[in-house]
């Protein structure tokens, strides 16, 4: 199947074209610098807030993964997030309709979910909020017939580049380097997907016909701090000290603070602290069930992990 990846170049979707390619798929890869990357299948230069380029990459293809997101702490232009995340679902769910594309996979989030212990999401920054809405009208294009399925990852970790997708990859970087201050929410549990499986998971969602409605792709549901255990075991590292809730709440004002007055990015903002102040479990078995989703083991994903930061 020739398959359009929006956000091909992205720590996630890169993974998902490599899964694709591997899978005997032919992945036309969309994002601003595509043809920079290196990846295979057909490469296409564009930005997924501009229509008529989502339209034309998506001539003649068979099927559509959308992971393209701005996932950031903060942007300077809030808009932005809207655009893109609410707006580029929007795109590829009209180009899908325009071209007669038989299925869509969407990339959203675990914090488009609620918390664990609550019936609503939080709207904690200006990417939970916009993953939440467009969410909702992923739902919406679902009850009115949109061949669309929807994948709600876990924190993805593994092997890649350090950028803010790969959360994970960052704090045992910095953790390496002697360079982590510490940790918020270190008792809260999360859900730790390694990347192969849920881009794994997505190709499945795409091949299978009868595939539909939600899936999630979850790993492990442990504390923060377990994966700080495990990289002890592994490298002798101590663990990093736990920063206290309120002193990180006050560190994100001062640094909210600093942002209005300098224009550089937060180093941590309340928002962030909020999210870190709650668990995020997944429930992933209906993905095992149904599509054979694989859950790589946390130690073995970690151990992977550090084997490539070196």
């Amino acid at each position: 199947m020739r398959v359009l990846v929006t956000g091909g170049t992205g720590y996630l979707g890169a993974a998902i074209v490599r899964a694709l390619h591997a899978a005997g798929h032919h992945p036309v890869v969309f994002a601003r610098r595509a043809s920079a990357a290196s990846l295979p299948g057909t490469a296409f230069d564009g930005d997924i807030r501009d229509l008529a380029a989502v339209r034309r990459a998506a001539e003649s293809v068979d099927a559509i993964v959308h992971s393209a997101a701005l996932v950031s702490l903060w942007r300077p232009r809030a808009q932005d997030f809207d655009e893109v995340n609410i707006g580029g679902l929007a795109n590829v769910i009209d180009t899908a309709r325009e071209r007669g594309v038989g299925r869509i996979v969407y990339t959203s989030s675990f914090l488009a979910l609620p918390p664990a212990g609550s019936d609503r999401p939080l709207d904690a920054n200006d990417y939970q909020r916009t993953k939440r809405i467009a969410r909702d009208r992923a739902m919406n294009a679902i009850a009115a017939g949109a061949p669309l399925v929807v994948l709600y990852p876990g924190i993805v970790y593994g092997p890649g580049p350090f950028t803010e997708a790969n959360l994970v990859g960052r704090l045992l970087r910095d953790h390496a380097q002697g360079r982590l201050p510490g940790i918020v929410g270190g008792g809260r549990t999360w859900s730790f997907a390694f990347v192969d499986d849920v881009a794994d998971l997505h190709v499945r969602a795409m091949e299978r016909t009868e595939a539909a409605g939600e899936y999630r792709a979850g790993g492990e549901n442990v504390p923060q701090m377990r994966v700080f255990e495990i990289t002890g075991e592994v490298t002798g590292r101590s663990l990093p000290r736990r920063i206290p809730a309120g002193a990180a709440r006050l560190a994100g004002a001062v640094e909210e603070m600093r942002t209005k007055l300098t224009g550089r990015p937060p180093l941590i903002t309340r928002g962030a602290v909020a999210i870190f102040s709650h668990d995020w479990p997944l429930d992933s078995q209906r993905s095992v069930r149904e599509l054979n989703y694989r859950i790589t083991p946390l130690a073995a994903g970690i151990r992977r992990t550090l084997a490539s930061i070196g």
